[in-house]
């Protein structure tokens, strides 16, 4: 499908939300812009996204307001509040602050809800390249259980994907890289919006700009598998991930379960890394400013995980605020090849709380990931049948710590500190279980 083309590998980036909530600036972005193109972009990192509620003037926090005005084109679009983004002044919109971003080498992303704003059905404004009106197409029982600026869209409209189509011109035309759009993988009210979905990717094809499609909240339906691959780049597969212990234990089984529907252009998302410095003008999460509640064995497990699972990486911490631990983990090129490059990921084994994961790098390489999720320092450990490899000696390379630990012939097995991990690269093996894999068509 054409549009897996723009997401060969899955996307990295920074993602405004964790840190700033619904108030991100126009100088913060840049701020975190320049940081990923000095410090970031040359391990792969390229997308900066601006998150929810940039249409609105007032935001504060985390905390969504109610009913409050949006600012709002002539044609029913939500355009960025300028006090808050400045150059979007005279009916520029995004266009020179993804120029900025642009120029320094990266990708530009938004986030916006599915469907239409509400102020513009209660005014029944205009639709661009039709004479429908804003009322016509709304689906008014159709609602975000969280947060109150949109309406639905009712497909079997006159005029209902033009509007669409239109909000991706526009998007085309401010140089939109990346768009995350919520309440649409899951609702608590309706499930997945099937036809929105369809929409939207009618939309960002007839624009005419290659555009990564995010969709967003989770737990998206397994069972919708298919659609989700046909139509996005990414999905989550959970409702949002904050720095908590319990959350992250919970992310393996719902990785295991989504293991089977991964492939280039189409990835189940984790969500962001709540890292570094988050919570400063967000109350999300449980707790407001604040560095990540993660220890540093979480921190690496997190880290583990997404890279062999292939997640999606969004760092959601404010960037410059990174001490060189947070960088050391986003930085660490072994860790972000074995993410780029693996395919087959699958859970080998799951014993009381200590779990085995891993990837092919090729039919000769293996990524094993060992973790510990109990609460006590536990020897973890995968014998290479288990692995289906022949026990023949292996090169093993501890990818945290960047050494060889020499060759092994029947099994590896370490000692793991509670809620921690290790990761390996095991080369100069003859792996069954990856000559029988796919590898990615990269």
């Amino acid at each position: 499908m054409k549009h897996h083309q723009y997401a060969l590998t899955p996307p990295m980036g920074w993602n405004s939300w964790d840190c700033y909530g619904a108030t991100v600036t126009e100088e913060e972005v840049k701020g975190n812009a320049d940081y990923m193109a000095q410090h970031l972009k040359d391990y792969g990192w390229e997308y900066i996204v601006v998150d929810i509620q940039w249409s609105e003037s007032g935001a504060v926090s985390s905390a969504y307001r109610p009913f409050v005005p949006l600012e709002m084109d002539e044609y029913s679009r939500l355009i960025p509040a300028a006090n808050r983004f400045p150059s979007s002044a005279n009916g520029n919109g995004f266009k020179q602050l993804s120029e900025y971003v642009h120029n320094l080498g990266l990708k530009f992303g938004i986030h916006i809800m599915r469907g239409i704003p509400r102020q513009a059905v209660h005014q029944n404004t205009k639709i661009l390249g039709t004479d429908v009106r804003a009322r016509e197409i709304a689906k008014p029982n159709s609602i975000c259980p969280w947060n109150t600026d949109m309406y639905g869209i009712d497909h079997t409209k006159e005029g209902a994907q033009a509007y669409y189509n239109s909000l991706f011109d526009l998007y085309a035309e401010w140089g939109v890289d990346f768009v995350k759009v919520d309440d649409i993988a899951d609702s608590k009210l309706y499930g997945i919006h099937a036809e929105e979905i369809k929409m939207i990717r009618k939309a960002i094809d007839q624009c005419g700009r290659p555009m990564v499609l995010s969709l967003s909240p989770g737990p998206a339906p397994l069972n919708h598998a298919s659609l989700l691959e046909e139509n996005a780049n990414m999905w989550r597969m959970t409702d949002d991930f904050w720095d908590l212990w319990p959350l992250l234990y919970d992310m393996f089984d719902r990785c295991y379960r989504w293991s089977k529907n991964i492939g280039p252009g189409y990835w189940p998302d984790a969500d962001m890394l709540p890292l570094g410095h988050i919570g400063i003008r967000s109350v999300d999460g449980g707790a407001s400013d604040r560095y990540t509640r993660f220890t540093e064995d979480e921190q690496v497990t997190m880290m583990t995980l997404w890279s062999i699972f292939k997640s999606p990486l969004m760092f959601g911490g404010e960037l410059r605020d990174n001490d060189e631990w947070t960088l050391s983990l986003v930085t660490n090129e072994e860790v972000l090849e074995a993410h780029r490059d693996g395919y087959g990921a699958r859970q080998v084994k799951r014993e009381d709380d200590t779990v085995v994961w891993a990837s092919c790098g090729d039919e000769h390489t293996l990524y094993i990931a060992l973790f510990n999720l109990t609460d006590e320092t536990k020897t973890v450990g995968v014998t290479f049948d288990q692995l289906e490899m022949e026990e023949n000696k292996v090169e093993v390379r501890d990818l945290w710590a960047k050494k060889s630990l020499g060759k092994l012939s029947d099994k590896i097995e370490v000692e793991v500190s509670s809620h921690g991990a290790k990761f390996f690269k095991l080369t100069d093996a003859c792996i069954r279980y990856c000559q029988k894999s796919t590898k990615f068509n990269l």
